[in-house]
């Protein structure tokens, strides 16, 4: 590996700063094939998997990768009339329209498959590593170019004769392009066995509070039956409150600086430093009744919902908006950890959002329905201690996370030096 440097060692090209003995070829110049998948309407041709081909659409593309949800398959009948749009291992996939520019490389084990709402490429294989394409065509400066040749104003496309014209800054041996290819590849295999660990980590914390919210697994020392009791009975008085309805907050109450209007971001996000809109004195003494203060929980209600964030100590103070609801429980009743655990158990966010009106929570369950939702109180010390238990889980998960964030900053910054150039792998 070369780390090079220089004003001398560079040339400025249309497609930025690169190495004096690179190429900014076009992709025709690379390919002796670009064409669309299948264009048009194929569910009638939809086929059982045992019995069709599989057929590849753009939601099943991801960054280098593929994603297998919702796959479809077509019958082979149509599979042969249409055999322009038949994948081979090697193949470069670019979705056309919706995620436009998100690029793939075809494995082994997808070829014969067919596709449709994608350019296929095919390369010239003694010049060009279809994985470097994909990589530099997915990298920021790739994507930020391709949305340069977008066409269509509500719903963008592209078009495979402005894609043949897309220039690419090109290494000059294959060696190199597959080196930084592999070397791309495993980063991005060290972030994926990360991303699996972490969800293993996230259900193993799922079917823990499963265990232990049903009572089917009892921590050492405690026994007897749980008593349940409304949610409204073991919050505060006054400490169950949607945000204010009507024109207690129109555009005219904001101003540039005051008192915080809390949104269904800072829930969503579990962030309280996020903050488009503030109120006057005036506005908040107003309101004073949907005023959060340290340790209150806030819950998102419509749209996003159920989603759940105690706020801290040092949060600036101010309202909950409509969107919101204002928790503050009792903590002489519930520890407000157990609280917070139980309230984002999966089978708990399935209850309320089942009892919603209509299904979509728009109204909190109608609040009536929402403030008799039964919830289990044990005996504060059993809380505490399912808490430590699930806290732990959750710093685990939050560690892991930090990691994967790290590695995530330095793959942004190997795919800069690498596909420009800086560092060269020879």
């Amino acid at each position: 590996m070369e780390l090079i440097g220089g004003a001398a060692q560079f040339k400025q090209t249309d497609v930025g700063r690169i190495p004096q003995d690179w190429q900014t070829p076009s992709l025709d110049d690379l390919t002796v094939m670009m064409t669309n998948g299948f264009v048009g309407a194929a569910t009638r041709h939809y086929a059982q998997h045992g019995d069709g081909v599989l057929y590849i659409q753009g939601y099943n593309v991801e960054e280098n990768s593929f994603n297998f949800h919702g796959i479809k398959y077509v019958t082979k009948e149509f599979h042969r009339a249409h055999l322009k749009s038949c994948l081979r291992a090697g193949d470069l996939l670019t979705v056309q329209t919706g995620e436009v520019g998100l690029t793939t490389v075809v494995p082994e084990s997808l070829a014969g498959s067919n596709c449709h709402g994608l350019i296929i490429s095919r390369f010239l294989n003694h010049k060009v590593c279809p994985q470097f394409v994909s990589y530099y065509l997915n990298s920021p400066a790739g994507r930020a170019r391709l949305r340069g040749i977008e066409t269509g104003t509500t719903i963008k496309h592209l078009n495979v004769g402005d894609v043949l014209e897309f220039k690419i800054p090109l290494p000059p041996t294959l060696a190199e392009q597959e080196a930084i290819a592999e070397a791309l590849s495993d980063a991005d295999m060290l972030a994926a066995s990360l991303k699996r660990l972490i969800t293993k980590k996230r259900l193993i914390k799922q079917g823990t509070m499963q265990e232990l919210f049903t009572g089917r697994k009892r921590l050492p020392g405690f026994e007897g039956e749980w008593d349940k009791r409304p949610l409204v009975n073991i919050c505060l008085d006054d400490g169950l409150v949607r945000g204010p309805f009507g024109g207690a907050l129109k555009k005219e109450s904001f101003v540039p600086k005051g008192y915080r209007v809390y949104e269904q971001r800072n829930a969503i996000h579990r962030d309280a430093t996020m903050c488009r809109y503030f109120v006057d004195q005036a506005k908040f003494n107003e309101l004073r009744r949907f005023e959060l203060k340290p340790g209150d929980f806030i819950g998102s209600c419509s749209g996003t919902i159920g989603r759940i964030f105690r706020i801290p100590k040092d949060a600036e103070p101010g309202i909950i908006n409509q969107a919101l609801l204002k928790i503050t429980v009792d903590e002489n009743v519930i520890d407000p950890a157990f609280f917070y655990h139980y309230f984002t158990w999966e089978k708990f966010q399935d209850q309320i959002i089942d009892s919603t009106q209509g299904g979509a929570m728009q109204n909190l369950v109608g609040m009536d329905v929402f403030k008799t939702t039964p919830f289990p109180v044990p005996f504060i010390e059993e809380q505490r201690a399912i808490s430590r238990i699930l806290d732990d889980m959750d710093a685990e998960v939050s560690a892991l996370e930090a990691k994967l964030s790290k590695y995530g900053r330095i793959r942004q910054g190997m795919t800069h030096n690498l596909l420009t150039g800086k560092i060269r792998l020879v």
